[in-house]
């Protein structure tokens, strides 16, 4: 606006007093409008660093502290290299088809693209092959048979008799398991024996047992019962390790251990 001057003058230009007010005021509104916005502006943005850097502090917790996942109680069997299995089109039986899983963990199958089963279960097999020939065969209703695959086995090293791989029959305990293997030798640690049970392809639960103890009290209850693919390993006594460190003429002047 053109500022006011009194009429029949032609002195200086003169600004009301109600005009210097008005405009002093909206120039101090329009900087406090950009102090404030500016001070939102930077409160924001250290909240999105906290957030960020919380998230960021939180995430890397989760990942130190992550536990194993345990298996089910009752996991399926999960197919293996050298396994064989049949595949049965009951409709359509001129798809049937005998495959045997290769070193590379693939299967060659009729009129499809080889397919990756190392390490998956039959029912995810099937639904897999269900899937693929659906696009040559309409509902194709299709099943699995094992052949002939990896039989359950335990493994026992260390001090024992006979140490090695074993066939697991049956419903077998770790002392038995030992027996299995030749038993313990002279040089065993009886008090620590090692059952490694493999819970995943990450993890593997190691626990410590004592068969002195449970031997010599005739208590087998704390006697675990063995997984299939479980290792046991028996440790050397304390007098085993240094046996060859000293002459055996030497051992005699240990206490406890004669000649």
């Amino acid at each position: 606006m053109a500022p006011l001057q009194p009429p029949f003058s032609n002195g200086p230009v003169l600004e009301w007093p109600g005009q210097i007010g008005r405009s002093t005021m909206n120039r101090r509104l329009i900087l406090f409008g950009i102090l404030i916005f500016l001070a939102v502006g930077v409160s924001s943005t250290r909240s999105q660093e906290r957030s960020s850097a919380s998230e960021e502090a939180v995430s890397g917790e989760s990942q130190n502290t992550r536990e194993p996942v345990l298996q089910p109680h009752n996991p399926r069997y999960q197919l293996r290299i050298g396994d064989t299995f049949e595949i049965t089109f009951r409709f359509t039986p001129e798809f049937n088809q005998t495959v045997t899983v290769q070193p590379d963990g693939f299967i060659n199958l009729r009129d499809m693209p080889d397919l990756h089963v190392a390490g998956k279960t039959t029912p995810e097999i099937t639904q897999i092959l269900q899937k693929e020939y659906s696009r040559i065969l309409r509902d194709p209703v299709i099943t699995l048979q094992l052949r002939d695959f990896e039989k359950p086995y335990f493994i026992a090293g260390g001090e024992l008799g006979r140490p090695g791989k074993y066939d697991l029959r049956g419903d077998t305990t770790v002392l038995q398991a030992i027996e299995i293997a030749g038993g313990f030798k002279d040089s065993s640690r009886h008090s620590q024996v090692l059952v490694f049970h493999r819970l995943s392809d990450q993890w593997t639960a190691v626990k410590k047992l004592d068969a002195k103890a449970m031997l010599n009290s005739a208590d087998l209850r704390e006697d675990p019962h063995l997984s299939p693919g479980d290792m046991i390993y028996v440790p050397k006594n304390s007098i085993s390790k240094i046996r060859a460190f000293i002459p055996t003429s030497s051992i005699g002047i240990i206490p406890g251990i004669s000649k």
